[in-house]
């Protein structure tokens, strides 16, 4: 019975700390004081300062999930096992078809779900495969692949189980080492694809000037582009669903890996992983919709107008050209993935809104993150806040049995989310 002891101690806190709203210091915390209904509001005016508190690596002790234990939804919602035993599962995206596919990372494929649980192996034999994107978005001919190095494309007939024929390399020779993901979205009209490539490092090594000079750098590369090994990273860039020369089109994003499209708006939106090393409650991870050619800061400011001590003032010019994320969530939570919700199946209340998985932290005193968070837009705008939506991945302060990263709505309207802890695939929908 001792699995279901565990269970109830990770539900109890739930019944307490629901409807709770925190905002400023109070929304700093840890998993303690995580439950579906909390919503959390952090302002650029609530941040500390530089190096307030030390930064400390503190990495879970990831275990096997306990007999009866399931992560934890609001009331009315039931969560159940969707699929297990999987190696590493990452990005889940729903295709027009109905189907959901899943880069299945540690085990270098991608599968194809259906709604049943169900699957098939879409493509095998993939360095790091992550992002995943359909093209043309209403019909599409081909599945793009984003993976370590490069990005493939699969011919494929909707409902066809697995790629009509083999890849075909459209981008090569991506930027390798550091963050490894390559997320992959499409524009609304499908003129152009997107891929995300995370910085090398946390604090950029810019010693020596570009080539050129900086105003020729930012002319080819855009506003704020870093150099050196930082060259082509950090950032979102564009190109031609044929291949063709990668575009920039939005920088100082140091590790967007989650990107979405809103479907209300067109918008590209990037969940973004912040920079470590200046304490553990600075500086926030962040969600925004990307406007082209705009700036966000890495590795010179954090946050709007914020410099990076470390980097001893460097590019001040740049400070007034920051744009500040749309909502910032606390630090070292890990963002990974973004779903928007468009389905009937969950109440009205709920239609329109962002869901974000949160990885959870590696790199810090009191562990933070490992959830799946709700943004609500209201007009397509969001509020500020983010709430808490699935929580009871973390059984204490050093046992964990689940890291959220993909989310997808399902064609039947219901939430799937990846966790790569323990290989498993959850569904969340309203309770019957």
């Amino acid at each position: 019975m001792r699995p279901y002891v565990i269970a109830a101690a990770v539900l109890l806190p739930t019944l307490a700390l629901a409807a709770e709203t925190r905002v400023g210091d109070s929304a700093y915390g840890d998993w303690r004081g995580d439950a579906p209904g909390v919503v959390r509001r952090i302002a650029p005016a609530d941040l500390p300062p530089p190096f307030a508190t030390r930064s400390h690596a503190r990495a879970g002790n990831i275990v096997q999930r306990p007999l009866g234990v399931a992560p934890v939804a609001p009331a009315g919602f039931a969560v159940t096992l969707f699929a297990s035993g999987l190696r590493e599962p990452r990005v889940l995206r729903a295709a027009p078809d109905g189907s959901v596919f899943l880069a299945e990372s540690g085990a270098g494929r991608v599968l194809r779900f259906l709604p049943d649980g169900s699957h098939s192996v879409f493509a095998t034999g993939l360095d790091g495969p992550y992002g995943i994107a359909f093209w043309p978005p209403d019909r599409p001919r081909f599945v793009y692949v984003g993976t370590t190095a490069r990005i493939l494309r699969f011919p494929w007939t909707p409902g066809q189980p697995r790629a009509d024929g083999a890849a075909e390399t459209v981008e090569a020779d991506l930027p390798a080492g550091g963050h490894w993901t390559r997320d992959l979205a499409v524009a609304p009209d499908g003129s152009a694809l997107f891929v995300a490539i995370g910085s090398e490092s946390n604090v950029a090594d810019l010693r020596d000037a570009p080539p050129g000079g900086v105003a020729a750098w930012e002319a080819a590369h855009g506003l704020g582009a870093a150099w050196g090994r930082e060259a082509g990273r950090a950032g979102v860039l564009r190109f031609d669903p044929a291949g063709g020369p990668l575009q920039p089109y939005a920088q100082g994003l140091r590790n967007c890996s989650g990107l979405g499209v809103q479907p209300a708006t067109g918008r590209l939106w990037c969940a973004v992983n912040e920079r470590d090393g200046m304490g553990d409650d600075l500086p926030p991870d962040y969600v925004t919709h990307l406007a082209q050619g705009a700036f966000y800061g890495w590795p010179w400011f954090y946050i709007g107008a914020n410099p990076d001590p470390r980097l001893g003032g460097a590019r001040a010019d740049l400070a007034a050209r920051v744009s500040v994320p749309d909502v910032l969530l606390q630090p070292h939570s890990a963002p990974l993935g973004i779903a928007f919700y468009t389905g009937t199946l969950f109440p009205p209340a709920y239609r329109g809104d962002a869901f974000v998985t949160l990885h959870g932290s590696w790199n810090r005193a009191n562990r933070t993150g490992y959830k799946v968070v709700r943004i609500k837009l209201i007009g397509g705008q969001p509020e500020g806040g983010y709430q808490d939506f699935l929580t009871g991945f973390v059984l204490s302060d050093t046992a964990v049995w689940g890291r959220p990263v993909g989310i997808a709505m399902a064609g039947d309207g219901a939430l799937l989310v990846s966790e790569d802890a323990g290989g498993t695939i959850w569904r969340v929908a309203p309770a019957k």
